[in-house]
């Protein structure tokens, strides 16, 4: 697949999560407020702010993919979305379904967007 179409996409997905994101945020603040105790309330809107901030990344590395051509930068954006799926998926299902288990997954999934973000800044820094 050519970067032009790759990172179409990834800006479409980018833009989906971030709204996907906003209807998240507005039903913790307005339906969970009274249902979570305010530890977990905390861990969901954790999860709501970090997904806005990687969907927004993932438009940006879109959008640097096509202003440069690069491919990798592409990747950089769909390690967010994994790392998305990690982070703020593991801090929902505990805020949400009490699922502890999930507490491991979390910083795994900052990790991945460490990694995500490195990638990002290498492939433009390596620019000429």
């Amino acid at each position: 697949m050519d970067v032009d179409t790759s990172s179409r996409r990834l800006i479409a997905v980018g833009c989906l999560l971030a709204g996907i994101g906003v209807a998240a945020g507005a039903f913790g603040a307005h339906m969970l407020k009274t249902m979570l105790e305010p530890p977990m309330l905390a861990a969901y809107d954790t999860g709501t702010r970090y997904q806005m901030y990687h969907a927004f990344g993932m438009i940006l590395a879109g959008i640097a993919a096509r202003l440069f051509g690069d491919h990798r930068l592409v990747t950089a954006g769909w390690i967010f979305t994994a790392g998305m799926v990690m982070f703020c998926g593991s801090l929902y299902g505990i805020a949400l379904a009490g699922q502890k288990w999930m507490g491991p997954i979390t910083p795994l999934g900052g990790l991945t967007f460490i990694i995500g973000w490195g990638l990002f800044g290498w492939r433009l820094w390596q620019r000429k």
